[in-house]
């Protein structure tokens, strides 16, 4: 027989329990927020505002007009409009933009028979960026081509008024083809699934890394394991030190087994060094493990800690870069992805797997990964709680 009031005690009860967990109480309410907010702006955003530059390499009209389009479309950035094309692709190979579009020394010059090579100078590593911004650009400098092949009929139209004698040497198809478009992709034709594993296995390896932290530390602390191992003459950094290699073995081995299976699998190659590969997967995986440790410090059971992580570890995953580029995202999240660790490994990851960087190209991501260690690392041991 049900009893009502039994019941409602039973209620009230896990009701008072939640309230005192307060971590728990605002992530509950927190989470499902930060979620719907992620999925509607990442998910269901468009790419804009994506870095861009421009090679001006002469001036006039046509060029000021094409200028004024490119500036007037929501898709690009331009962060700036430059003379040297040499200059334009080393700040697409650097990372400062996405793209370089060039226009030639003679795109002023619509009365000459040949077609202007107008060139956009891509980074082929962001597969999605890619993917918007080719077609978007020919489809721009097709509509200009139109427009300036118009500007030629008119003119020939005047010259055959003045004199029809010259409307046989008109050649129609020198009209036609103002412009070639010209696709040049720094790093060759790059699948989705090329772009995607090296964030699904930095991905992999933070959630591996911080959900065993929370068996480990906090599920031990609350079937009582800890408790006893500290009645025995054992530091906190012995614990802390002996935690931090068994995840690092184990998470390791787990990235390694998912490259090795992208490779059988989806044929994808590694065009930097293995060495390099593995050793930012160590520091990856040592990052998260770290930051479990931070906050299993002071919870009391695997619950609270699992509650207290989700607000962290699913955020990550959208704002990134993991399944689209940051520019869908608004621009708070696109800046609280520079505080968020798992975009540092991204980025660490896919310029050695994509673009064979070397450790001095990506010294700024390997510093701030250390950062992030040593921060967490030094708040967990400090906050270490050896009582509870």
């Amino acid at each position: 027989m049900v009893e009502g009031k039994k019941i409602m005690w039973m209620l009230k009860k896990d009701l008072l329990v939640l309230w005192r967990h307060k971590p728990r109480l605002f992530s509950i309410f927190l989470f499902p927020i930060l979620m719907i907010a992620l999925f509607g702006y990442g998910m269901g955003g468009e790419i804009d505002n994506l870095p861009v530059v421009v090679v001006k390499q002469s001036s006039g009209p046509i060029t000021d007009q094409t200028l004024s389009a490119i500036k007037g479309m929501a898709l690009y950035d331009v962060k700036d409009i430059i003379t040297d094309p040499d200059n334009a692709k080393d700040m697409v190979k650097n990372g400062q933009v996405k793209a370089a579009i060039i226009l030639p020394s003679d795109y002023e010059d619509i009365n000459s028979s040949q077609s202007k090579a107008v060139t956009i100078y891509v980074d082929s590593s962001d597969q999605m960026a890619t993917q918007t911004l080719v077609p978007v650009t020919q489809a721009l400098f097709t509509q200009i081509s139109t427009q300036m092949g118009l500007a030629k009929i008119q003119t020939a139209t005047a010259q055959t008024t003045a004199n029809p004698s010259s409307l046989s040497a008109i050649n129609y198809q020198s009209i036609t083809n103002t412009i070639n478009f010209q696709i040049v992709k720094q790093y060759g034709d790059i699948k989705y699934i090329d772009f995607l594993v090296p964030a699904i296995i930095a991905l992999t390896v933070m959630m591996g890394a911080m959900m065993s932290m929370g068996e480990s530390l906090a599920g031990e602390r609350e079937r009582g394991e800890l408790a006893r191992l500290f009645m025995t003459p054992t530091s906190v950094a012995t614990v802390v030190g002996g935690k931090i290699m068994s995840r690092l073995v184990i998470q390791t081995s787990t990235a390694l087994v998912l490259i090795g299976s992208a490779i059988l699998l989806f044929d994808i190659t590694i065009a930097g060094s293995m060495v390099l590969t593995i050793f930012l997967l160590i520091l990856t995986a040592l990052c998260f493990v770290g930051f479990g440790i931070m906050v299993s410090a002071r919870v009391s059971t695997q619950e609270d800690y699992v509650q207290m992580i989700m607000p962290f570890t699913m955020p990550m995953m959208f704002i990134s870069g993991v399944f689209y580029p940051l520019e869908t995202m608004p621009w708070i999240f696109q800046k609280l992805a520079y505080i968020a660790p798992l975009t540092y490994a991204n980025d660490a990851l896919r310029g050695v797997m994509l673009k064979g960087l070397n450790i001095g190209d990506i010294w700024i991501d390997v510093v701030v990964l250390l950062g992030f260690t040593a921060l967490f690392f030094i708040m967990g041991v400090i906050r270490f709680n050896r009582d509870i």
